[in-house]
């Protein structure tokens, strides 16, 4: 320290002082608790000993900032002593173990839940925040502190970005605005959420920030005499009807301005509503009789009326919300509550603290089906990016508020469906559905819900999801549970086509068959197991399902396996599956018949149906990829992939249409479209889709149609029945070129 340096501006000193204000803080806390909060300041000034933050602060000054936060919410000691150890763990090499003797081990799982995973473990920063999110996330799913602690983190952050580099501002101020501030939100914590809001804004586009805050300040000055005016005026309506009321004039945060600016391409001038008047009542119904009074005193807007006292939002927030017409025809809104719903209101979660319960939250309050949907994901989910992905959905602000038919009431995001509905209410009730109705009217599943419908599922036991619900569910429980449900399936399926793949190619090499399942038997497929690196028999038949794993390798390995044992390769069978029109190919040929399911598709560059040659490409990961032979893209993938590729033929007789792809071209003219049509109907082909070129300016169009056809002279059927029909100048199938 230089000499003219006074001891008041040592590291420690000033460290001390941040602390002495915190302690101020701790007035709600016993004694004893309040001294288990100064050990661990203690222990973790020790720790971050000779850190500095970027404005020349002792480090600990953000682990004290964090924990005030903290204790503004009113926490417990546990997480205030969680909060001043947060960065230990990660910054300074103290273990979970050394927390939990030292402290307690409920500190430690808190620290724990918080801190992030070693970025060496990890192929991209991407992937490194998405398993901290969903590690965090799980964490709060079991103890909300961890959140709490981790939203003051961010804040304090927010708050001194400042001090950052300029180059990380956007990067921290996004993850601010699509993470943190919807957590918040959905917690309830609303002053946490417009501060993150407002300070992500300001450092994200700091001159919209700057031009909009200049604004604000001018329709301050001019609209400060007419709030005060409101807040007499209701005051003095409100006291004359003998109710005591706390009115106060409240102003929109500039991002929501912003947001309205821009959702509605309006200008600042155009935007109504920048100020609101917030009453607070002394009892539940006094908020309804001075809604009564408030609409007598001004004019109501239509349409603008809100009961979230009746109907709860999703984090527990409770109040009236009316639009009416002020003085000057200024449009306000006014929010009506109770002391408590007030308190909800602008802590959330914080306000339902029960120190006394260990440190749990009031859940009825929080939405614990939202917290416990986290677990759900997580058992079908184990990939950190699909985690997150889906539990980003969950976080829009805006919900629909339904019922079930016996008058539940059941909170969704905005624009979620039928079949979103049917996974909050069950994941099995979700799985299993076929049809819905909504007030009582049949209604496609796809069909997003309004606030107050009143919806009905019918389920069937046979009944699984469908691929194409992941188009348009809305909640992360559905999205999740669809995705499972299909890849479960797809390893099935992959399974038994990887059997099928290694049982051929192990003909090729003579061998009649596969070892069994018999305890004789096991001891080949453990040494196969050993050899390839797979735990069980399923893992290694799936991956050569999905091309993970090419059949003739595996096969190549067990055959040694299988002469030790005593077996020999048959001569004949040998020739007759190794020399055969394949001989190029490097696996036996599969036959096809429509029914082999996820592990299989049909390539849509030339949509292969029954009569066509065939190649079939094992794509790593992909499963078995079929297309026309001569096709394009097969040629460039058999030059540069041959290994991969296996035949692949047709079974006497499909079990299904299979589709096509078709242009025609037309003459304009009126009812063209429904001649072309009625000569695919009158021809037996279904049509699947339908696409145009935009030349109503041109003598012709054409039109590209995907049809379902049984096979290649079904297809030539369909063509010629084309070709007869009137203002058809020409109509062909579209293949990929060799």
């Amino acid at each position: 320290m230089p000499a003219h340096a006074s001891a008041a501006d040592s590291p420690t000193a000033i460290a001390d002082a941040h602390f002495a204000a915190l302690r101020a803080r701790l007035g709600y806390l016993p004694c004893d608790d309040a001294e288990q909060i100064t050990q661990a300041y203690r222990f973790a000034e020790r720790a971050h000993s000779g850190q500095m933050r970027k404005n020349g602060e002792p480090y600990i000054t953000h682990p004290i900032a964090v924990a005030t936060q903290c204790a503004a919410w009113k926490l417990d000691a546990h997480a205030l002593m969680a909060a001043l150890l947060h960065d230990a763990m990660e910054d300074c090499g103290v273990t979970k173990a050394d927390l939990a003797e030292r402290f307690s081990p409920t500190v430690a799982e808190l620290v724990d839940g918080l801190t992030k995973l070693d970025k060496l473990q990890f192929t991209t920063r991407e992937e490194n925040q998405a398993e901290s999110f969903r590690k965090m996330l799980l964490a709060m799913a079991r103890d909300v502190r961890v959140i709490l602690i981790k939203l003051a983190d961010r804040l304090h952050n927010m708050r001194t970005m400042g001090d950052m580099p300029r180059s990380k501002w956007g990067r921290i101020s996004s993850e601010t605005l699509e993470i943190y501030a919807p957590i918040a939100y959905r917690l309830g914590l609303h002053h946490a959420f417009r501060e993150l809001q407002d300070l992500a804004f300001r450092h994200l586009k700091p001159w919209r920030y700057g031009v909009l805050t200049k604004a604000a300040q001018r329709a301050r000055q001019r609209r400060r005499d007419l709030i005060q005016k409101v807040e007499q005026d209701v005051t003095a309506a409100l006291a004359q009807a003998g109710l005591a009321a706390r009115v106060s004039g409240r102003e929109k945060t500039l991002y929501s301005i912003y947001r309205k600016m821009d959702d509605k391409r309006l200008s600042f001038a155009q935007v109504s509503d920048l100020y609101g008047v917030r009453i607070v009542m002394p009892s539940l119904i006094d908020c309804y009789t001075a809604l009564g009074h408030l609409h007598q005193l001004y004019k109501p807007v239509p349409g603008q009326f809100r009961d979230y006292i009746a109907m709860p939002k999703v984090n527990g927030y409770q109040s009236l919300h009316t639009t009416l017409v002020g003085p000057a025809s200024i449009n306000l809104e006014f929010q009506i509550r109770t002391e408590q719903m007030d308190l909800v209101a602008e802590s959330g979660v914080a306000a339902h603290w029960l120190y006394q319960s260990g440190g749990q939250a009031d859940t009825d309050a929080l939405g614990a089906q939202w917290l416990q949907s986290l677990l759900d994901i997580q058992n079908e989910t184990r990939d950190a990016n699909e985690f997150w992905d889906n539990v980003k959905v969950d976080l829009a602000p805006d919900a629909v508020y339904v019922f079930t038919p016996k008058g539940q009431i059941m909170a969704l995001p905005q624009g979620a469906t039928v079949v979103d509905f049917a996974y909050a209410i069950h994941s099995s009730v979700g799985d299993h559905t076929v049809s819905a109705s909504v007030n009582g009217d049949p209604v496609p599943l796809r069909t997003a819900l309004s606030n107050g419908d009143v919806i009905e599922i019918v389920t069937a036991p046979e009944a699984v999801p469908n691929p194409a619900w992941l188009g348009f569910v809305r909640t992360g429980r559905a999205r999740s549970r669809i995705r499972h449900h299909l890849k479960t399936l797809a390893q099935s399926e992959a399974q038994d086509l990887g059997e099928k793949l290694l049982t051929q190619a192990l003909r090729a090499e003579g061998m009649a068959r596969l070892p069994g399942h018999t305890p004789a038997e096991q001891p080949v497929w453990d040494a196969l197991l050993r050899l390839t690196g797979h735990r069980t028999r399923e893992e290694l038949m799936t991956d050569i399902g999905l091309g993970k794993r090419i059949a003739t390798m595996v096969a190549k390995h067990l055959v040694p396996l299988l002469t030790a044992e005593g077996q020999r390769p048959d001569a004949l069978l040998l020739s007759r599956e190794r020399y055969t029109a394949h001989e190029k190919l490097s696996q036996g040929t599969v036959t096809l018949d429509g029914t082999e399911g996820a592990a299989v598709q049909y390539a849509t560059c030339c949509r292969p149906v029954p009569g066509d040659a065939l190649v079939g490409y094992l794509g790593r990961g992909e499963g078995l990829v079929v297309h026309v032979q001569g096709c394009a893209v097969a040629r460039r993938l058999q030059d540069k992939d041959s290994e991969r590729f296996i035949a692949v033929d047709w079974a006497d007789e499909p079990a299904r249409s299979f589709e096509a792809g078709i242009t025609v071209t037309v003459s304009n003219g009126k009812g063209v479209l429904a001649r072309v049509a009625a000569a695919l109907a009158a021809a037996e082909a279904d049509i699947i889709h339908l696409g145009m070129t935009d030349e109503t300016a041109q003598q012709t169009t054409e039109l590209h149609f995907v049809i379902g056809v049984r096979n290649t002279a079904h297809l030539d059927a369909v063509l010629r029945q084309l070709r007869r029909a009137t203002s058809v100048l020409r109509a062909a199938r579209v293949i990929t070129p060799g």
